[in-house]
């Protein structure tokens, strides 16, 4: 009986072959889009469970009550892994490091720069890396030790064995390579090239060790025996801050999985509010709806062929077939398109992956050798078989073959009624994608066009190291970059202008509430700033070369003044850090962090060269760029021939922080366009269906005279109902996902009417030319053709 059914399936297909492509067609695409963004979630969500303790792993988080709300971070004391370590039982392992940062490491003539980190030994202990070879046990014990990725270690050794070799970290100390690991699955928070031991870290950095449990300047990883321990260990660490320093009442210590540290990486006054899975959720409705709308089309193509295909049942019908066995019949055939359709999905997976690559900025590839995968594609072909064949099966074994095989007539009222509500569901979908990427678009531009408080243009940045850290060469460098005509200003910053961190609640001023913890955004700046940056002054001055005296002084920014509610704030002597600074200015505010959150208070102090940084370079706007970059190269390279020019324009490292924001647009617009295309296939389909219907009254009018355009009047009546309607049910959904997705910036747009009216518009006119392109056949028709029977 399959055997034969089989056959009655291929020959059905075959002979219509306009169907089958039509249907073969968007089940691809939708499956196809579906399966990309279906393997973009499972990357997701992917990130950092490939250690073995990813369950009981957790990352230390710090709560810290100030300017009237709660921050969090994942930034923790140096003495904290110790304690937790040896005073909590439930802890296991507890491990702190650096954030992985760029550092020279060279061997021989080989020098790079790659991202590198310090760590406690125990950190091999909580994430398990692979290792290829050296030794496993104990690589991190020696001060002087480095264990390399397996790339790093082809790039500085080529095929030598890199055990026991000895590199050079920033041209100072010396490394031993004590073992090689493979390299970091793509989907890891911590990605470094090399990791060296914390005991080094505190070695080269003297301050370290001086710290108490108020800095917060390391990463602390915690692995728990068990992860029904979570609840218990995070009550009694709550309050080890204040355990060790009664002046730290207002910080707390919570553990966060490690599992959820990539997805749920956002906090509102102390709680996890989500971050990336949000995005995820849309994208996983969006690669839902994209498969349900391929199969809608399926089912509005399947019924349109009906009268064609109720003989076939009468007659099957009429020999003695059952239900059942036509229901397995239109089932068996839709199983077989979305098997076809399956396989040229693949085809165009494999040809756009490259492409959504390139986009994601990662490596999507199919597994073919996980049968996961293969699980996950046999439900997906079996579902999409299911759904899309279930309601023509229901429908078309429906008929009774003797008033088929009489003279064929379908009433109009169900069949239809389902049909319609399958297109509204299918433009509703359409008309929320059209809503929702247009506000995407309209946040993007206002925040981007938004003023940031200086000048991005022309604006490079340079990494201080090495020689470049030296008061005397750094001084040369901006004499000859000013000299040279390459540079209009040159300064010096403490980190990268766009950077986010270093935070301090250690300052106090006449008036403040001594109750009152106020978070201050610190950063130390060189001479002429300001200036440099094209940023402004809204009264006093910036640090300048004839003031050689200004180490006691500080800058404030307008937001500062405002928390601070200071009247005439320059002039007046305030505490940071324990010192007395005096205000010698005030800068109007600029955007040094997150370009969707309000200025946070800052505070500058003057920054020294050896304190490292980045050097900010502003070219000069009179001269050719490439000439300028090639001049600064030349000169950096001289000074500091022992490290590779590092510099970026600021302009590239802000558009970066709209990378997300970006993705989810493209992704919308790209996938948006593949719903709306199938939807249009799926209008198609009640076009033909309709047409079919009214074949006879449609040559009748003709008779009496209709003109085409009355005929097509006529036939693009009924669907433009149906998008109206389809755009009043999404207009209300398209609002409150739109409106939940802007609440998470505090500079956000007002959501206008503009979006909603392109949705109508697109839709409408995609509904009318998709119907017109049908219409036009049959309302040109011979009349005759439908009517000589009768």
């Amino acid at each position: 009986m399959f055997k034969l059914n089989l056959k009655i399936a291929i020959r059905n297909l075959w002979k219509n072959k306009g169907f089958t492509l039509i249907n073969i067609g968007g089940l691809a695409i939708g499956i196809a889009s579906c399966m990309l963004l279906l393997l973009y979630v499972s990357y997701e969500f992917g990130f950092d469970k490939q250690f073995k303790n990813y369950n009981t792993t957790y990352v230390a988080y710090t709560n810290m009550k100030a300017n009237g709300k709660i921050h969090s971070w994942a930034w923790t004391p140096g003495l904290l892994a110790p304690e937790l370590k040896a005073k909590y039982p439930g802890v296991v392992n507890a491990s702190r490091s650096s954030y992985p940062f760029e550092q020279l490491i060279s061997y021989n003539d080989k020098k790079i720069k790659n991202k590198g980190l310090f760590a406690d030994p125990s950190i091999l202990k909580i994430l398990n890396y692979e290792f290829l070879s050296g030794n496993v046990t104990t690589p991190l014990n020696n001060i002087n030790s480095v264990v390399l990725t397996q790339t790093l270690s082809k790039k500085l050794f080529g095929s030598e064995n890199p055990i026991g070799k000895t590199l050079k970290l920033d041209n100072e100390d010396l490394l031993k390579v004590e073992a090689v690991i493979a390299d970091l699955p793509a989907n890891s928070s911590i990605k470094f090239d090399y990791i060296m031991p914390w005991k080094l870290n505190e070695k080269r950095q003297k301050w370290i060790k001086e710290q108490g449990w108020g800095s917060n300047f390391c990463l602390t990883l915690v692995q728990l025996r068990n992860s029904i321990l979570l609840d218990e260990v995070n009550t009694s660490v709550r309050n080890i801050y204040k355990i060790h320093d009664n002046k730290l009442d207002n910080n707390e210590l919570f553990l966060h999985p490690l599992s959820k540290w990539h997805l749920y990486n956002e906090f509102d006054n102390g709680k996890s509010i989500g971050g990336k899975i949000g995005q995820l959720r849309i994208f996983f409705m969006l690669a839902i709806c994209i498969l349900l709308i391929a199969c809608v089309n399926f089912m509005n193509l399947s019924t349109a062929r009906s009268e064609k295909r109720a003989k076939e049942v009468g007659v099957r019908k009429a020999i003695g077939s059952t239900r059942k066995s036509i229901m397995f019949q239109f089932i068996l055939e839709s199983t077989l398109l979305s098997l076809i359709g399956t396989v040229i999905a693949f085809i165009l997976v494999e040809i756009s992956l490259p492409y959504f690559n390139s986009i994601l900025n990662i490596d999507l590839i199919i597994e073919y050798d996980n049968w996961r995968y293969w699980l996950v594609l046999l439900s997906l072909v079996t579902f999409t078989g299911l759904l899309a064949g279930s309601y023509p099966a229901f429908y078309l074994s429906s008929f009774e073959p003797v008033k088929v095989l009489k003279g064929f007539s379908i009433k109009t009222g169900s069949a239809i009624s389902v049909r319609r509500v399958l297109v509204v569901f299918q433009f509703v979908f359409a008309s929320c994608l059209i809503v929702c990427t247009a506000v995407i678009f309209q946040q993007l531009t206002y925040i981007k066009n938004k003023p940031i408080g200086y000048s991005q243009g022309n604006l490079i940045q340079m990494a201080a190291m090495g020689n470049l850290r030296q008061t005397n060469k750094i001084e040369l460098l901006k004499n000859q970059l000013l000299k040279s005509g390459a540079a209009a200003n040159v300064s010096l910053l403490s980190m990268n202008i766009d950077e986010g961190g270093n935070n301090t609640s250690s300052i106090n001023w006449p008036g403040k509430n001594p109750n009152d913890k106020v978070l201050f955004n610190q950063r130390g700046i060189g001479y002429d700033f300001v200036s440099t940056i094209g940023a402004k002054m809204i009264e006093g001055r910036e640090f300048k070369m004839e003031f050689p005296g200004d180490s006691n002084k500080v800058l404030i920014n307008e937001a500062a003044v405002k928390i601070m509610g200071l009247k005439n704030p320059v002039g007046t002597v305030i505490g940071y850090d324990g010192y007395k600074c005096t205000i010698i200015g005030v800068m109007k505010d600029f955007v040094a962090e997150s370009p969707y959150q309000k200025v946070a208070p800052m505070i500058f102090n003057r920054a020294y060269h050896d304190d490292g940084g980045v050097i900010l370079v502003r070219l000069n706007e009179a001269q050719n760029i490439s000439t300028s970059l090639a001049q600064i190269d030349a000169l950096v390279k001289k000074i500091n021939p022992d490290y590779p020019v590092d510099r970026k324009f600021v302009s590239d490292s802000f558009e970066e922080k709209f990378e997300s924001e970006k993705l989810l647009g493209t992704i919308s617009n790209w996938f948006g366009g593949f719903a709306i295309f199938i939807s249009c296939l799926g209008l198609l389909g009640l076009a033909l269906f309709m047409a079919e219907q009214r074949k006879k009254e449609i040559s009748i009018r003709k008779v009496l005279g209709a003109s085409t355009s009355n005929i097509l009047t006529l036939l693009n009546k009924d669907f433009i109902k149906l998008v109206v309607i389809a755009n009043l049910i999404a207009f209300p959904l398209a609002y409150i996902t739109i409106n939940k997705w802007l609440s998470a910036f505090e500079y956000r747009i007002s959501i206008s009417a503009l979006p909603f009216v392109l949705a109508l518009m697109v839709s409408l006119i995609i509904a009318i030319l998709t119907v017109t392109i049908q219409s036009i056949k049959v309302a040109k028709a011979n009349a005759v053709d439908a009517l000589k029977y009768e």
